[in-house]
């Protein structure tokens, strides 16, 4: 028995230095025929790298390229899934921005036996470079992928350099709508916090995590001295509106009439152009900041990713 016990060890050591020394697995190749693209973010760097032949479909966030949105189904909004709606279109791929949901939803779409990947979303400049690698993996085009985050990259660059000019970073304030007469703003670990980190200033909320309303008191202790907000068609938010208000009459933004308002998925997508936003609020909220000259535009770079 002891003979039998020892060579069954010698026999588990030969074994463990044996898969050990075995060269790791690739990941399974996904099916790439036909994709649906859930996630502003996701559609750009898909289109991005030469891809948009193989989507199928979007959600209603995916603005960018403008075609996306005339040229694909639309699954809708991001967060309110249709799990029948994807399955529906037959997708052999389902790449879904992190925060996809309802929980519900997406837990039916890996469930489905359709390939799905799951796409970190982190609201930080590693963050747009992981995302960019993550789907290219994804989608079996890596050296594409490694072009196209080569390119962000050179731009990111320049904007930390940028940020470098900015003697005294600006309280900002993001709001992303009103509910009554409260505005709901961003507070900690939101995309509006990430932005306006890259974009040299800070949050003037940091006294909860995500987007909430808040009363009067709470804008004028804030003290911001920047506003910031989303273009949109639906219930618009320009300076004029927003300073009326009794609280937000009383800040150092009003004073200085500082409102920097963009198109929202270039504003919080956290994608390819993410630094080219970044240096359009930090121009709004610095007057005196020397213009940025970047390596490439997102759309030249993404042009010579493709191929």
């Amino acid at each position: 028995m002891r003979y039998s016990l020892c060579c069954l060890a010698q026999a588990c050591a030969l074994l463990a230095a044996a898969l050990v020394s075995m060269p790791a697995a690739r990941a399974e190749a996904h099916d790439t025929s036909r994709i649906v693209s859930i996630g502003g973010a996701v559609t750009e760097i898909l289109y991005a790298l030469g891809l948009e032949h193989r989507i199928v479909a979007v959600d209603s966030t995916s603005h960018y390229p403008p075609q996306a949105l005339r040229e694909k189904r639309n699954v809708g909004y991001f967060r309110a899934l249709s799990p029948e709606g994807v399955l529906g279109l037959n997708p052999s791929l389902i790449l879904a921005i992190e925060g996809a949901g309802p929980k519900q939803a997406v837990t039916v779409l890996e469930a489905a036996g359709v390939g799905f990947v799951s796409v970190p979303d982190t609201f930080t400049s590693e963050g747009i470079i992981n995302k960019i690698r993550v789907i290219a993996a994804a989608t079996g085009v890596e050296k594409r992928g490694e072009c196209l985050a080569s390119a962000v990259a050179a731009d990111l660059d320049v904007l930390a350099h940028l940020r470098t000019g900015i003697d005294k970073p600006a309280r900002a304030l993001f709001v992303l709508s009103f509910v009554g007469d409260r505005a709901r703003v961003a507070g900690r670990a939101t995309a509006a916090e990430g932005i306006m980190r890259l974009s040299g200033a800070t949050n003037a909320i940091t006294e909860f995590e995500g987007y909430k309303p808040v009363g009067d008191e709470a804008i004028i202790a804030a003290q911001p001295e920047a506003v910031l907000a989303m273009q949109r068609e639906a219930n618009p938010l320009d300076a004029r509106t927003v300073f009326a208000h009794q609280a937000f009459a009383l800040t150092p933004a009003a004073k200085r009439n500082t409102f920097v308002a963009l198109n929202a998925l270039y504003l919080l997508g956290f994608g390819p152009r993410t630094a080219l936003a970044a240096r359009d609020i930090a121009a709004a909220l610095n007057p005196s900041l020397a213009k940025a000259e970047f390596p490439s535009q997102i759309a030249s770079a993404a042009e010579r990713c493709r191929g």
